[in-house]
C-alpha cells in the first residue's frame, strides 16, 4: 500500500520583515509546491507587525486611496484588517484568476493576526516548520510603517491586536 504524501507547513513570522518580500516569497514557495504536486501550506504570524517601507505620508495615502476605491456592493473590495492585506498583497502575486494552480496555492495560505495557541510555543507542532528565505532577514529600513498602524488609519478595529485598547 502507498504511504500517504505528509503534508508540510510552513510557518513565517512577519514581525519586522517588509511584506512585499514576505509576499512575494511565500507566493513563490505556494506555486512551486502546487506545480511539484505538494501539498504545502504556509502560515504567517504576527501579521499586523509586518512592515511597509518608505515615508509614512506616502503609504498612508496610498492606502487610503486604495480604499476609498471600494464600493459597498460592486467593489473592488479592498481590506482594512492587517492580515487580510497581507493576503492580498500575496493573492496579487499569484496567477490568481488565470490557472488554478494559483487559486489553490491561494488556499493553502493562512494569514493570522498575532500568534495561535498552538503555535505560540517553543516547538512547532509535527509536520510544522520554521520557513526561511534569506532574501527576508535584513536590518529594518530607515522610513518605514507597520500594517498594523495602516489598518488603523483605515478604521480597522484596532481591539484585536492591541490586546483590547483602541
Amino acid at each position: 500500500m502507498a504511504e500517504a504524501a505528509t503534508i508540510t507547513t510552513y510557518v513565517y513570522d512577519a514581525t519586522d520583515l517588509v511584506m512585499g518580500r514576505l509576499a512575494s516569497v511565500v507566493a513563490k514557495q505556494l506555486l512551486a509546491a502546487r506545480r511539484e504536486g505538494r501539498d504545502d501550506r504556509v502560515i504567517i504570524i504576527n501579521s499586523e507587525r509586518a512592515i511597509v517601507s518608505g515615508k509614512s505620508e506616502s503609504v498612508f495615502a496610498e492606502y487610503q486611496t486604495r480604499y476609498e476605491l471600494n464600493h459597498p456592493r460592486k467593489g473592488p473590495f479592498f481590506p482594512r484588517m492587517p492580515d487580510l492585506i497581507l493576503k492580498r498583497t500575496v493573492r496579487g502575486m499569484l496567477p490568481y484568476q488565470k490557472k488554478s494552480t494559483g487559486r489553490a496555492a491561494f488556499r493553502a495560505l493562512r494569514v493570522e493576526i498575532g500568534c495561535p495557541s498552538h503555535l505560540s510555543g517553543d516547538e512547532l507542532p509535527d509536520g510544522h516548520q520554521l520557513g526561511e528565505s534569506p532574501s527576508l532577514v535584513r536590518g529594518l529600513p530607515e522610513r518605514f510603517v507597520r500594517l498594523g498602524d495602516i489598518s488603523k488609519s483605515l478604521g480597522a478595529p484596532t481591539h484585536r491586536w492591541n490586546g483590547g485598547e483602541s
